[in-house]
């Protein structure tokens, strides 16, 4: 029998720093709204997945009238925003089927995740528990010291984190009964603070988060 994944894709943006008034989840770009490019992808990785859309409620309406507008009809389920991202994340794992064994969290605006990558992150959570993309680091980095001056940091013992980050889905839902807490900054975050050990594997450098115009 087939392992069924699931993956929660979080959209909860406000296209604050992209300056405008649209949400940077629904700007176009190659012709669709970015969020439409990044569901296609784990559905193109899987096509049974379970896939979930989370987005705060004031912006359903407008996703709907999207989808009708892009003729977009692939599966998915919706769940509603909260406060901090800690929170969509767990309204979303409320709605992963029980029989998931295995629930990936995704940013909404990361469209060009390869599809190797996708499968590398699915595949070690399987046999590790919790599994996320990172790639190396290629400029310098300084770290800023107490005294107001800064120093070079090896940037060797560094990695840039990304998503999707994977998990067998039990862990996830234990990691999510946490209270939450500002140094929850990820998902890994959350299921370290457990004691749990991360798996890293290699992501892919395309796989930017489109956060400003620069971006686009």
């Amino acid at each position: 029998m087939a392992v069924l994944n699931s993956v929660i894709i979080v959209a909860g943006g406000k296209g604050l720093r992209m300056g405008g008034d649209i949400p940077k989840q629904f700007l176009v770009v190659n012709g669709k709204p970015i969020l439409m490019h990044t569901i296609q992808r784990f559905y193109d990785f899987d096509p049974e997945m379970q896939i979930i859309v989370v987005l705060p409620k004031d912006q359903q309406t407008y996703w709907d009238n999207l989808c009708q507008q892009y003729h977009f009809n692939l599966p998915f389920t919706v769940a509603d925003g909260g406060a901090e991202r800690f929170h969509s994340v767990k309204n979303g794992l409320a709605k992963v089927k029980a029989e998931a064994a295995l629930v990936g969290v995704h940013d909404g605006v990361r469209p060009y995740v390869a599809i190797d990558v996708i499968r590398r992150c699915y595949e070690a959570a399987a046999t590790k528990g919790a599994a996320i993309p990172v790639t190396d680091v290629f400029e310098t980095l300084r770290h800023l010291t107490p005294d107001g001056g800064s120093q070079t940091v090896p940037r060797g013992e560094y990695r840039l984190v990304q998503t999707p980050q994977v998990f067998q889905t039990d862990l996830l839902r234990k990691a999510y009964e946490q209270e939450f807490t500002s140094s929850f900054t990820d998902d890994a975050s959350v299921v370290e603070a457990l004691g749990y050990t991360i798996t890293l594997v290699e992501g892919n450098r395309e796989n930017i988060k489109i956060t400003t115009k620069a971006d686009l």
